[in-house]
């Protein structure tokens, strides 16, 4: 995997994905098992919707007078466009747990690719139902 210049980020292709992907963490300390898991969120979004361009996740742990709570955000791109999902911890401390809001971010990720998909396989089809213009 090659190293970026920007501390805390990896870029990879993943095994049996075809997307390249960045994980960044600021003000956690990078961990293996995380990153795992976040590999393994993003290999899902890619059987929603294979023709993603990339995939890049920050994790970032504010400071609070509460302890630490996690925020994921998730950019994808797509053709003629991106998905943004930026996911900041609710009132409750379930977002104490980093797999909890990274799995919360890739649900939120999924729900907004599927209504891309959605949307570009209707504009599609109305297309192609359309005749042919015979003048």
């Amino acid at each position: 995997m090659a190293r970026s210049l920007e501390r805390g980020a990896e870029d990879a292709l993943l095994p049996g994905m075809q997307i390249p992907m960045r994980i960044t963490f600021h003000g956690v300390k990078r961990s293996v098992a995380l990153e795992g898991w976040i590999r393994e969120w993003a290999g899902k979004l890619e059987t929603v919707y294979p023709r993603l361009l990339r995939c890049d996740v920050a994790v970032e742990a504010p400071h609070s007078h509460n302890g630490p709570q996690y925020h994921v955000r998730i950019d994808l791109s797509v053709p003629n466009g991106e998905l943004v999902v930026s996911r900041d911890p609710g009132p409750d401390a379930a977002h104490k747990d980093p797999y909890v809001a990274v799995r919360d971010s890739f649900r939120a990720a999924r729900r907004q690719l599927e209504d891309y998909v959605r949307r570009n396989l209707r504009g599609e089809g109305k297309r192609q139902e359309r005749p042919a213009f015979a003048g």
